[in-house]
């Protein structure tokens, strides 16, 4: 699978994903570490990859967007050192390929993960 971390992302998180034999970038490797949200998921797209963030902004532009890409996994944890990301995030691509391949939004809790499919419909929206 593709990835790209936002700025948030510890880069160790991004070395465990490559170890697992995965193509993960980090903004902060291509310079683009003050790239806007929307710029982000745009890149994201473009390049086949899902985006990885501690921002909830990129829920709410991809339920605005209407779109089906990219895929974003979203943590919400009170533990955001890769100890605590990186075996929550292996489980979340190990469960949920499919879904992220297809187009999803999957937001990584403590205790769990929910997850929504692309296109994000105004009716599955919070109000």
């Amino acid at each position: 699978m593709r990835f790209l971390a936002d700025v948030g992302v510890s880069m160790r998180t991004v070395l465990a994903l490559r170890r697992e034999g995965h193509d993960a970038m980090h903004l902060r490797e291509e310079g683009l570490q003050r790239l806007p949200d929307d710029r982000i998921l745009e890149k994201a797209r473009r390049e086949g990859r899902i985006v990885l963030t501690f921002d909830l902004d990129f829920g709410d532009l991809l339920a605005i967007g209407l779109s089906d890409s990219p895929s974003v996994i979203v943590f919400r944890l009170q533990n955001e050192t890769p100890a605590s990301v990186i075996p929550k995030l292996m489980s979340v691509i190990g469960e949920r390929k499919e879904e992220l391949d297809s187009g999803a939004l999957v937001v990584v809790e403590d205790a769990r993960y929910r997850l929504r499919r692309l296109p994000i419909k105004e009716s599955e929206t919070d109000r």
